[in-house]
């Protein structure tokens, strides 16, 4: 009996540290640790996108512009991306990203990249990377707009319009639908990578201030044709390419998110190309460089919405229709409507975002191979969801607009005078020539 007496005091001595440690595990769990492979790939792919806007972007439009403009956009370019780079460290990030309090932004904590903690909730990643993964699309985001506006706005006007507009428009829309505001946590509306966010922001925008600016000196009756075909051909490659980052980045992990993402990117841009070069040579008699690379960018942006959430099959769809949309939307705004959106920022960027968050809603369900709908969501739920969310975002992009485009033209005027446009912004702008050729 001694013995057993002892062999149970010494079994309870050595039981009490384990139990302890357990119980203080249940009370304190352990910090989370970032995945170093997660954080590895979105350290790639915040470079990937960086990438779609220097030099991709500036390249895709430097080739579409007249040779006496070239480096007024690329200038523009880089100089919002500078811009709005140094605005997301000081502020963006936290009205995008910090703590949901009302819902319609976030909240002060992160000011000057502040308080970022260890891993950024819902992912194995430091939220520093989290940050600047996300800074990388306050940068194209804005620069989108340039095409718009190009060979009539004026440098200043241009810089101030996107520094406040990344702000007031991008910003807060990006805390709607990423950040756990209103959209997505009352309505359930749905943009993996930027349907919404970037595309429809970037878009209605863009068509909006064109409209205010109104047209370049001759158009529509005089032809202004692209400079550098190839220029824009290699920036549309590079977009593409960059597209990777864009949306494969969005899954947050180098996971099969990843993977389903950058396949369903690359095979709807690859059908988009296709379908538009196919409507050039029906239509025009022959297929063009700039129709590859617009068609390209049309299905990249058509996907950007679902590339998580649809089958291969579906991106196919998704590459064929918003080619065939945006070609019929070029033609509705130029030649019908006669606005000088002059690179068709809205017919691509925006038409194409939008109807990718339309499709969403439908290629979800599970029978026609999406990843099926979130609990109490189907498809009539899931498109007024979307619906909503486009209206909602459409309507404050434009009010925003408007309201920061006057106001910033009562200090810098929007658009260069007649005899500048006419002799071409590198020089009257920058005192520079693209192109010394003698």
């Amino acid at each position: 009996m001694l013995r057993t007496a002892l062999s149970l005091i010494i079994a309870a001595g050595l039981a009490a540290p384990l139990s302890a440690q357990d119980a203080l595990q249940e009370v304190a769990p352990a910090i989370a640790v970032p995945d170093t492979g997660d954080t590895a790939w979105i350290l790639a792919s915040a470079a990937f996108v960086l990438l779609m806007t220097l030099p991709g972007l500036a390249l895709f439009y430097g080739g579409l512009v007249r040779s006496k403009n070239l480096l007024s956009v690329v200038l523009q370019c880089g100089a919002i991306a500078a811009a709005a780079s140094v605005l997301w460290v000081i502020a963006g990030y936290t009205i995008a990203f910090g703590p949901v309090t009302t819902g319609w932004m976030g909240g002060g904590n992160a000011l000057m990249f502040d308080n970022l903690g260890t891993v950024r909730e819902g992912t194995l990643v430091p939220e520093s990377t989290f940050a600047l993964f996300q800074m990388t699309f306050a940068v194209i985001t804005p620069a989108l707009m340039v095409g718009a506006w190009v060979e009539r706005a004026r440098f200043a006007w241009v810089l101030a319009f996107c520094a406040l507009w990344g702000l007031v428009v991008y910003a807060p829309v990006a805390h709607w639908l990423w950040g756990g505001g209103w959209l997505a946590s009352q309505f359930g509306t749905l943009d993996f990578a930027g349907g919404l966010v970037v595309h429809t922001t970037a878009g209605v925008s863009a068509l909006l201030v064109a409209m205010l600016l109104g047209k370049r000196d001759g158009f529509p009756k005089k032809l202004m044709l692209p400079h550098a075909p190839a220029l824009t051909m290699v920036g549309a490659a590079l977009l593409w390419v960059g597209w990777f980052g864009f949306n494969g980045g969005s899954a947050l992990g180098a996971n099969d998110n990843a993977s389903s993402a950058i396949i369903n990117t690359h095979i709807a841009a690859s059908a988009a190309a296709l379908t538009w070069l196919l409507v050039e040579r029906l239509a025009l008699g022959k297929p063009t460089t700039i129709g590859w690379a617009t068609g390209a960018i049309a299905g990249l942006a058509t996907i950007t919405p679902a590339a998580v959430f649809v089958s291969p099959g579906a991106a196919i769809l998704f590459g064929v229709a918003g080619s065939m949309v945006c070609y019929g939307a070029i033609q509705l705004i130029k030649l019908k409507w006669h606005i000088d959106d002059s690179l068709d920022v809205f017919a691509v960027h925006g038409v194409g975002g939008l109807l990718g968050t339309m499709l969403l809603a439908v290629f979800l369900a599970p029978e026609l191979g999406g990843t099926g709908y979130f609990p109490g969501m189907d498809m009539g739920s899931q498109l007024f969801a979307q619906f909503v969310g486009i209206g909602a975002v459409a309507l404050w992009s434009a009010i925003g607009t408007a309201i920061l485009a006057l106001m910033v033209s009562a200090f810098f005027p929007m658009r260069v005078k007649q005899d500048e446009e006419i002799e071409g912004l590198d020089v009257t702008s920058h005192g520079e020539r693209a192109w010394d050729i003698e």
